[in-house]
């Protein structure tokens, strides 16, 4: 759109979520070059007997049939721990609840493991089985 100076308008600012939608697209194209297949993306449960609720942000299936619940975290800057270190204890047992919940449609259970995908800046760090259902 062009205003009546023959202006083009200044961008709008990027909305709150866009961010995370590119850091969860980076982490999706890297996963899939690594031979990961998507299975399901933004998985979420309402609140559940322990009144916890849940997202998974990709849900991806391993050359070797193990389901991978990724959580995908991004800050600008390494600093204050990074985007890793953001998976705290309280997320990681949300992120179980769902996997449960999700695994509970499922005819049998297959090996599953918990990733992160840590997006700092440019950089992107896999973490594989970076916690543990226990």
């Amino acid at each position: 759109m062009v205003t009546a100076s023959g202006l083009k308008p200044a961008q709008q600012p990027a909305q709150k979520g866009d961010s995370g939608a590119l850091a969860e697209a980076r982490a999706l194209d890297m996963l899939r070059r690594h031979g990961l297949a998507l299975v399901e993306r933004n998985y979420r449960v309402a609140r559940g007997p322990s009144r916890r609720a849940g997202e998974i942000d990709l849900i991806m299936r391993d050359r070797d049939g193990t389901l991978v619940f990724v959580e995908v975290r991004a800050r600008r800057a390494s600093s204050h721990g990074g985007a890793a270190a953001s998976v705290t204890h309280s997320k990681q047992a949300k992120l179980v609840f769902a996997a449960q919940c999700y695994l509970s449609r499922l005819p049998q259970l297959p090996p599953c493991r918990f990733d992160v995908v840590a997006v700092e800046g440019e950089q992107v760090h896999w973490l594989k089985a970076a916690f543990d259902a226990a």
